[in-house]
């Protein structure tokens, strides 16, 4: 398998290495193609880059591209959340849904078990289900909201439940919802990640999305592209094989990529 990675974060948002030290990491594990996709701006979230920061980002990747373009193919990408402020300027977007929004602003729904059972409890009247159909019906929307190529980890709301269960994924209402989504998504060409990110911190066995929604995204003529959503540059590419497998079992015959600003497909 040819190594690529398009959902890389770095110091400049909630990563803990710098750029350069990611690019030679890269380099190191043999990558064809590496993609930055830093958080775009997000209010009073301190996970998202600044304005600034956006600013020395670009920046950034522009100087590493120049510098390492007989290395490495860079790609300069960002990380749009449904709520951030429009991105231009980026040679592709991964679109996010990490919080809903709620009476008293933003509820977090990835950054604790606590604070997405608190969301549950507040804000949907403890009906988990109820909570699951609003996430998913903004997710359906992300293409749209964010100019999104790729849609990020489509069932992040499930990111506690080896841990913590709060959904009944096999419910009809949550099978319905997360269908919806699919299907809207894949009308408009949307590209689905498969997200190892919460392996690599302990949080699943398994990527983004499970593999009955997987499987479900395969039926319905969806593609998909490999991602690990590293924080960490030495965990670049992380348990890509595992992820392969997955998606083959899934029915897929082709993985999407993206080099020389198209978006490209091998077989698998």
């Amino acid at each position: 398998m040819i190594l690529r990675d398009y959902h890389v974060h770095t110091h400049l948002c909630d990563g803990s290495s710098t750029p350069e030290e990611t690019v030679l990491s890269a380099i190191e594990k043999g990558l064809a193609t590496l993609g930055f996709s830093g958080h775009n701006t997000l209010e009073n979230e301190d996970w998202c880059m600044s304005p600034e920061g956006i600013t020395e980002y670009k920046k950034e990747i522009r100087r590493l591209k120049e510098k390492y373009r007989d290395k490495i193919e860079i790609l300069c990408g960002i990380e749009q959340d449904y709520y951030s402020p429009s991105a231009l300027g980026y040679d592709y977007i991964i679109g996010s849904v990490h919080c809903l929004k709620v009476s008293e602003g933003l509820a977090s729904l990835d950054d604790t078990a606590e604070k997405l059972r608190y969301a549950v409890d507040k804000y949907f009247g403890g009906d988990s289900l109820s909570l699951a159909e609003e996430y998913f019906r903004t997710v359906a929307d992300v293409k749209t909201k964010t100019g999104a190529l790729i849609v990020g980890h489509f069932d992040l709301i499930e990111k506690f439940s080896d841990t913590d269960p709060l959904f009944d994924t096999s419910h009809p209402r949550y099978i319905k919802a997360a269908e919806e989504a699919i299907d809207r998504l894949v009308a408009e060409g949307a590209i689905f990640e498969v997200n190892t990110g919460a392996m690599v911190r302990g949080y699943r066995q398994v990527p983004y999305p499970a593999s009955p929604l997987l499987g479900m995204m395969q039926k319905k003529g969806a593609d998909v592209i490999l991602t690990s959503d590293c924080h960490d540059a030495k965990n670049l590419c992380f348990a890509f094989d595992k992820a392969l497998e997955l998606i083959k079992g899934c029915g897929f015959c082709r993985l999407a990529y993206i080099s020389q600003g198209e978006v490209k497909y091998t077989k698998i």
